[in-house]
């Protein structure tokens, strides 16, 4: 495409020259998309999670500004662009003073609120989160804990979810605690996907080719027979084929 096409189309978006009214959807709904793809990838996974107050307003309106960049056509493509684009590198700038600042960060993400503190619900910390008693009940059963009595200490999170320290005696046993010793593992290789030997997971672990040849040959097995084999955290392999026996 050479420029004077291209500004022959650009012009088409923006209202210069007429189009069908379809083709512009299609052609706007298809910008709006990759516009908010490579949005949510300069961002990071963050913008997905919503974990801060400015990355949540900005993902509604950058989903609002995209949704009225496909079909709205009353709307020059020119300013939503430059919307998008406004909008984007507000958030850039938020994000670069809140990794940089203590005190900005606590401005423009917020901070956690602390509920519950040595057994006790702080009220005030309650009505200045606005927070009520059934709210807190109600994310505490999705923790599994029913009894207010269980819990030591209750944060609300920048991002909404309540993170639960239960009190001494109402917490699990560990194999710390009965002075048991663990046998060391590790994180699990996936070695064989789709019939398809995964090549790059041999090369930075232990186990090889001649390896994994040997124990499917032990169970009169091929690559092509397995949907799916990995070597879990205790060093078992665990396969699963195509066509289960």
């Amino acid at each position: 495409m050479n420029i004077l096409s291209f500004t022959k189309w650009t012009a088409k978006l923006t209202g210069d020259f007429a189009m069908p009214g379809y083709v512009e959807i299609i052609i706007r709904t298809i910008i709006a998309f990759s516009i908010l793809w490579v949005f949510v990838h300069l961002l990071g996974k963050q913008t997905i999670a919503q974990r801060t107050y400015h990355l949540y307003i900005a993902s509604i309106t950058m989903g609002t500004i995209g949704g009225n960049l496909a079909f709205n056509i009353k709307i020059k493509f020119l300013y939503f662009i430059i919307s998008i684009f406004l909008m984007g590198s507000i958030v850039f700038v938020l994000n670069m003073l809140s990794v940089r600042s203590n005190r900005l960060r606590r401005w423009i993400a917020g901070e956690p609120a602390t509920l519950i503190k040595e057994g006790k619900i702080l009220e005030e910390s309650m009505k200045r989160m606005g927070y009520s008693l059934d709210s807190l009940k109600q994310a505490l059963r999705a923790k599994d804990i029913f009894n207010l009595e269980e819990v030591e200490c209750a944060i609300l999170e920048i991002n909404g979810s309540l993170s639960v320290l239960k009190k001494p005696s109402y917490r699990s046993v560990t194999k710390q605690d009965l002075n048991l010793k663990s046998s060391p593992e590790s994180v699990p290789v996936e070695l064989i996907y789709d019939g398809k030997m995964l090549q790059n997971n041999f090369l930075n672990h232990t186990y090889d080719r001649e390896w994994l040849e040997g124990e499917l040959k032990k169970r009169n097995l091929t690559i092509k027979d397995i949907s799916y084999a990995v070597v879990g955290t205790k060093g078992n392999l665990y396969i699963d084929l195509f066509h289960d026996q």
